[in-house]
């Protein structure tokens, strides 16, 4: 039996108090720049995937920092070479974004079937370097929610 993906998954801009964002480069799409993201699995609770994925895909332990749930979610069609991936029929996945802050920048350890390489950047660059709309609509609204923690 085939283990579908769940058409559920969490976005984690992962980000110092300076807004530098960290990016991550995507093994089956080089040049394709993204935060940490990732499917829910049966039964887990948002929070738990965004911990477990920050693990995974950079050995950062979130537990550690102040893992914020953005309460925004986005709707978006599943690229067409990744359907097959979840079940048939299934076209859309419903992500929901969460904010990590670190307390300053640290080096990732990367898995190397996700991801090729990883940088740190301003929170504007990081915003035009990512494939994604999602993802760049998250790092736009990372000065406006941190002008308010402030």
């Amino acid at each position: 039996m085939t283990e579908y993906k769940q058409p559920v998954s969490v976005l984690v801009v992962i980000h110092t108090a300076n807004l530098d964002v960290l990016l991550l480069e995507r093994a089956d799409h080089p040049g394709y720049w993204q935060s940490v993201t990732g499917s829910c699995e049966p039964g887990e609770a948002l929070a738990d995937t965004a911990i477990r994925e920050v693990s995974e895909e950079t050995g950062i332990d979130a537990s550690q920092y102040v893992l914020a749930d953005w309460q925004m979610q986005n709707v978006y069609e599943i690229y067409p070479h990744w359907r097959h991936r979840y079940q048939p029929g299934v076209t859309e996945n419903t992500e929901h974004v969460f904010g990590l802050q670190l307390s300053k920048q640290e080096a990732v350890q990367l898995a190397p079937r996700e991801h090729l390489s990883f940088q740190w950047l301003p929170w504007q660059q990081a915003a035009d370097k990512v494939f994604s709309p999602s993802n760049r609509a998250a790092i736009l609204q990372l000065a406006e929610r941190a002008s308010h923690v402030r």
